[in-house]
Parts: structure tokens; sequence; C-alpha cells
């Protein structure tokens, strides 16, 4: 496999390094996040702009046809930012399910506006009971007419709050964990009937709770085709985790390296703590585990690059399991090495393992990943 990035992949690079580095800086982090919003609407002009919430979609329907590679390049930047704008609800979540599986008239106008950056989208595909099984459902769409009526509740909708549409799997047949008889619909969060509790999450991102109860749908509002839904929602799955995994490994980054300077200036007994061979051991090792996540980032890339099949679900597991373990020891490691300040809300670095610790519960933690990874024929 040839690991090396393309002239064009380069210059997204660059110009996503350059923006984190000179536009996004943690003090800007944290006026956002404590904004009602909680990110800013003229950064995410800005990205409508340079062309990334159009990146990883077909030309034919206004994008760029970027590639999963495309999409680790980018969020690999965000992560060493801590972007808090729902660039991966919107765009790789409810972006990603309308192109799958949407009709002519759902691209051409919620994807449309979503490239435009005019429209927000999340995806509310979580339930208390399912524990990362994305064929337990219990929220039902049932058959009234020429449409359908949605009953149910979601939890844990990342980008919830700034949603305009959801989009919803729900049982439309068959038993509750029956892999068949799952459809996606369009939600309208403005339709009667939908009920939102909007939250603050531990890494300063937000999202909500929805109750659906007697919401009217039209047969329009389906995504892909009626009880074949989980295919489409299982794909979209493994790319959003192609999107945190590369957040996850910018994170790491940050959070070794600002650990080995910070190791580098710290005293005690009268000399640099980075001298101790002890913590310059535990800094090797934080290290490797960024190396090796990176190196599953890139496989899990270039798998899905080539198209979503056995291999790709595998790669895909394989960097969740990965990051999951190398996030958890690497910022629990860069917390150690800052001592008790490390978990202030002025440094940063409490931050980065907040993020990882997030990341690590998101689409099924690397314990599911790992049985997952051995189902996996």
């Amino acid at each position: 496999m040839d690991f090396s990035l393309s002239d064009e992949q380069v210059l997204l690079q660059d110009s996503v390094q350059r923006f984190i580095q000179n536009d996004y800086s943690f003090a800007l982090r944290q006026k956002l996040i404590a904004s009602d919003a909680g990110f800013s609407q003229e950064i995410w002009q800005q990205f409508a702009e340079l062309g990334w919430l159009a990146l990883p979609f077909a030309e034919e329907w206004g994008g760029i046809g970027g590639s999963p590679i495309d999409t680790m390049i980018l969020l690999e930047a965000f992560g060493r930012g801590l972007v808090v704008e729902p660039y991966l609800s919107t765009v790789v979540l409810a972006g990603k399910c309308l192109e799958m599986g949407g009709s002519r008239i759902h691209k051409e106008s919620l994807l449309a506006e979503i490239i435009a950056g005019q429209r927000f989208g999340a995806l509310a595909f979580v339930e208390p009971q399912a524990r990362f099984n994305l064929s337990d459902v219990t929220t039902t769409a049932t058959a009234s007419g020429a449409g359908y009526v949605l009953n149910g509740f979601k939890g844990v909708v990342l980008g919830g709050p700034a949603a305009q549409f959801l989009v919803v799997p729900a049982r439309t047949s068959g038993a509750q964990r029956d892999d068949h008889g799952i459809t996606l619909f369009v939600v309208d969060v403005a339709k009667a009937g939908v009920q939102r509790r909007d939250y603050t999450t531990i890494d300063g991102g937000r999202a909500s709770e929805f109750h659906f109860e007697g919401v009217s749908l039209d047969a329009a509002d389906v995504l892909g085709n009626v009880d074949a839904g989980l295919e489409l929602l299982q794909g979209v799955i493994d790319y959003a985790i192609l999107a945190i995994g590369a957040e996850a490994v910018g994170a790491m980054e940050v959070a070794y390296k600002s650990t080995v300077e910070y190791c580098k200036t710290r005293e005690q007994f009268g000399q640099p703590i980075g001298k101790f061979q002890v913590l310059q051991h535990r800094m090797v090792d934080m290290f490797m585990e960024h190396e090796q996540s990176k190196s599953l980032l890139y496989m899990a890339a270039m798998r899905l690059d080539e198209g979503y099949d056995q291999a790709a679900r595998k790669a895909v597991s394989a960097l969740k399991v990965q990051v999951g373990k190398s996030g958890r020891f690497v910022g629990e490691s860069a917390i150690q090495l800052h001592g008790g300040m490390g978990m202030t809300e002025e440094m940063s670095i409490g931050h980065y393992f907040k993020r990882l610790t997030t990341i690590d519960t998101l689409f099924g933690n690397a314990d599911f990943h790992l049985r997952r990874y051995s189902q996996v024929q």
C-alpha cells in the first residue's frame, strides 16, 4: 500500500493546519463552548467557503468528491484543534445518510443546503437499551395511509440542539433486535410531536434527547428502502468511526507533544522532570501508542477508499479498538505528568483527555469492537 498523500491532499492538509494554528486558538474554543450555540456560525460559513462541508460528497450533488482519506486528513487536524463545530453530526452522519440513501429531492435540497452551510442535521440512532447494537430498535414507524406515524425515544443525539432535521432509524416490521425491518426517515424537528431536551456533553459539545409522539411522516421521508435501512446505517457509522478515529489521532499527537514540552520546563529536585528516566519511558510509550493508532487509521482509510466490504469493516473495528486503548493511555499519562493542574479548565490538556474519553464511547467502545472484529469473516 502507498501511504503517501497526493498533491491535492497535501494542500488540504496545509490549509486546515494553518486554519487551526492561526484562527482557532484554545482561548477561542473556550469562548465558543461557553456561548449559547456552542460553536460559531461565522466559522461554519468559513468551512463552507473553504469547501470543507462539500469534501466527502460526490460532485454530482455539488460536492468535491473527496475520499475517506481526505476526510481523515481534515478530521485529524480538527482533533488537534479540538474543533467544536458540528461537522461530525451534520456532514459525516446526517450528510452521508442523505447521500447514500436519499432521493434526488433530498440531495438537491437538504444536502445542497448542508454543503452551502445553510442547514444543520443530526443522526438520532441511540436508544438506552441497545448498548451499541444498531439493530436493537424500539422506536416504531407504523404505516398510516400513504405515510407513517413515528413514536419512540432517541438519546445522545450529537449536534441535536443545532439540528433542523434528523435522520431517525425506526422499526417498521419485525422483532426488536431483528436486522431486517429497520427504516431510516428524515424528520423535520419542527413537526408536531417532536420534543427535545438539550444538554452539554463532558467534552464541551452539545447533544439532545428526542421524544417522538405521533409524528406524521410522508413516504417521501424514507431514506433508502423500507425495512432495509440497517446496512445503510452501519455504513454511515463506520465512516463516522474513521472520522472520530482521525480526530483522536490528532488529539493524541497534541497531548503527547504538549506533555514532552511541559516536562522540559517543569523542575523538581533542581532539574527538569523530563530528565527522569521513568518519565522518559512513559513519554516514549505515549509516542508509540499514537504511532500505532495512526498506522491503523491509515489502514482503515485506505480500506474504505477501496470499497465498503468485510475487510473495511474489520479495519474500522481494529482502529476503534486501538484508539480506545491508546487514547485512554495517552490522556491519562498526559494528566499524570502535568500533575493536578492538568485537569484545570484553564489548561488545554484536560480538554484533550475529555475528548479522547468521549471518542472511546462513541459508536461502540473498544470491547464492543473487539468482539465485532472477531465476528467479521
